[in-house]
């Protein structure tokens, strides 16, 4: 471990309740009291207005290169005309708006408008729209909204899932590029309403308990599930968070932030803690994929962000480029505080390398957390605020929610409680009541343990998803989350993800997503434009990949984190199978279905592809 010194940051104290449960498991609470919130989001809005009217809220680049910027100030003002417009169309509550695209500050103007005056706003996957072939999803969620008004930035670029839908007394709304076959409303005419008493009224009358967002899942077990999101649940969920973090009462954050509006992690924890503490939003149109992340890495070589977040893909793309351009590097840690990653573990590797960058350009190390929660807890419940040296804890409750732990199998299965939870699915009551336990406490499906047995404050860790875990035919089970990262560090770069193979089998086995780049990195004879299916079956790439695994295993010689054989896929996941999610996290169970071939090859013995580990 290195002995740099950690860059200061003020920090809650890490203290933890515990509370043994009859029949094993307990509750984990904070013992800081949950102080009183704001009523709404829009109340955050106003404050700032007021306070700060002229520092830049939100920004983005624009057609000639330079960046679009709304102040606090513009934004109230563009808001209130939104919102005018959309009582003009009498919306409300149940009339709720959907919106196709991507983050952009059109986009947060109207989710923003929606809210202010208590109609709902539902964002949905712009990969359901655009890198679908069958728009089925899309279909779905669109039949469970209802909406009346439909945005999408650009209506050229969303004119095939648009025409999937059934519009007919829907009102389209487009930024720019209304499509050729179908009537669009400009949103510059909502931009353009004049604000009356009207907003004021309904504004008045938006409380904790209003609708303020309809969040869908990724439906790993089905359809996308809508997640209503009430301003109770967000605003209390901001104050627990700068509870645990009060340097962002000090500090009013800038971050530079591609992860999806559409999401909780993006559009919850990121945009809201923003927005509650009058910082500054940098929206990155890139993403972790290949031309996109050039984007992003153009974006951090001008702006410089005090806390930085993102998921482990992303991290995958973003470190390589800062290994590799000074000027980069200098930019990115001159004013960084804190490093946050979410929505799946980071590999070791990974936080190593990152560390190792912050401290050759700072010597410091930049402070690297997580936190845990999901959609239907808008989205924290456990934080970091504490010193970790390793991923995988994902920290302590934060104040107001409570962690049951409850034995299942052997491992034990984590449930919440608090202000920030969902009180229900849209429109769908079996689902909500499927979801809660006797005593009102929401069933995740993850599992946890504590770091330290002896010294609970030393944080929670996450035990995989209790129905990713499998038996091998000896009956020994097998723990999913912590053999899939374990696997991604032992063979880094080469693997991007995997997903871990066995059930009801003699042995354990991988299914590998390639990492292109690095592969290509392992060839240096190889051109640059080989072909998937070429590049992994190069002997350097196999070699690298058996060599890695071979070494996990000899640390490793149980029978339930031995793996005994690979193969690697050309084929990249299908988010219209739902192997992938827009955020870069795979779907362990749907793959399997999905390459249910795949993993009969890997089993079937004999076969070139397969790279036996021993």
């Amino acid at each position: 471990m290195s002995t740099a010194p950690l860059i200061d940051l003020e920090f809650a104290p890490a203290a933890v309740d515990v509370k043994p449960l009859d029949g094993g498991g307990m509750v984990l609470s904070s013992p800081m009291p949950l102080l009183p919130f704001a009523d709404s989001l829009g109340d955050h809005l106003r404050r700032w207005a007021n306070e700060a009217p002229d520092r830049v809220f939100l920004a983005e680049r624009a057609a000639d290169g330079g960046w679009r910027q709304v102040t606090y100030g513009e934004t109230l003002g563009h808001v209130e005309a939104v919102a005018q417009a959309l009582l003009d169309r009498n919306l409300d509550a149940a009339r709720p708006v959907m919106i196709l695209s991507d983050n952009g500050i059109d986009h947060a103007l109207l989710s923003l408008g929606c809210m202010h005056v208590g109609i709902p706003v539902a964002p949905v996957s712009p990969a359901y729209s655009l890198m679908s072939q069958d728009h089925e999803r899309l279909r779905h969620i669109f039949g469970v909204i209802a909406p009346q008004l439909v945005y999408t930035a650009n209506g050229a670029m969303f004119a095939k899932a648009l025409a999937a839908l059934d519009l007919k007394g829907v009102e389209l709304v487009v930024s720019t590029d209304p499509p050729e076959d179908l009537e669009a409303t400009p949103f510059s005419s909502l931009l353009a309403t004049d604000p009356g008493d009207a907003v004021a009224e309904a504004h008045g009358r938006v409380g904790p308990d209003t609708v303020a967002k309809i969040l869908f899942t990724s439906g790993s077990t089905g359809m996308p599930k809508g997640v209503i999101n009430t301003q109770r649940m967000m605003c209390s969920n901001q104050q627990a968070i700068a509870q645990v973090w009060p340097f962002l009462d000090e500090k009013p954050p800038i971050i530079v932030d591609w992860l999806p509006w559409n999401h909780t992690f993006g559009g919850n924890h990121n945009f809201n803690m923003v927005l509650r503490n009058g910082g500054t939003l940098y929206v990155d149109a890139g993403k972790p994929a290949p031309g996109l992340i050039d984007k992003t890495i153009s974006n951090l070589r001008e702006i410089a962000p005090t806390l930085y977040f993102n998921v482990p893909r992303g991290f995958d793309f973003v470190i390589p480029a800062l290994e590799a351009d000074a000027g980069l590097r200098e930019t990115f840690f001159s004013r960084l505080d804190l490093v946050f990653y979410a929505a799946a573990a980071l590999p070791q590797p990974l936080w190593d390398r990152l560390e190792k960058l912050s401290i050759e350009t700072t010597g410091k190390r930049v402070r690297m957390v997580s936190a845990w929660g999901a959609t239907e807890t808008s989205p924290l419940v456990t934080s970091v605020h504490f010193f970790i040296d390793r991923p995988g804890v994902i920290g302590l409750p934060a104040p107001g929610s409570e962690l049951k732990m409850v034995p299942n199998g052997d491992k034990l299965e984590m449930r919440v409680r608090g202000p920030n939870v969902t009180p229900a699915y849209w429109k769908d009551e079996a689902l909500t009541k499927a979801a809660f336990d006797e005593d009102g406490f929401y069933c995740i499906g993850d599992a946890g343990k504590l770091a330290d047995d002896a010294d609970p404050a030393k944080g929670v860790v996450f035990d995989g998803r209790t129905a990713e875990d499998f038996k091998l035919m000896s009956g020994t089970w097998v723990h999913v989350g912590a053999l899939r990262i374990a696997a991604i560090g032992a063979a880094a770069p080469a693997i991007q993800d995997a997903v871990v193979t066995g059930h009801d089998r003699e042995d354990v086995g991988l299914l590998v997503f390639p990492n292109p780049a690095a592969c290509l990195g392992l060839c240096p004879d190889a051109p640059k434009d080989t072909p998937p299916d070429q590049l992994i079956n190069r002997p350097e790439v196999r070699d690298h990949i058996r060599e890695g695994l071979r070494q996990h295993n000899a640390a490793n010689p149980g029978n339930s984190t031995r793996i005994a054989k690979a193969l690697v896929l050309a084929a990249p996941p299908s988010i219209d199978a739902n192997e992938i999610t827009d955020k870069g996290y795979i779907n362990q169970r749907a793959v399997l279905d999905r390459r249910a071939d795949a993993v009969e090859k890997l089993y079937g013995g004999g076969d070139p592809d397969v790279i036996d580990i021993d």
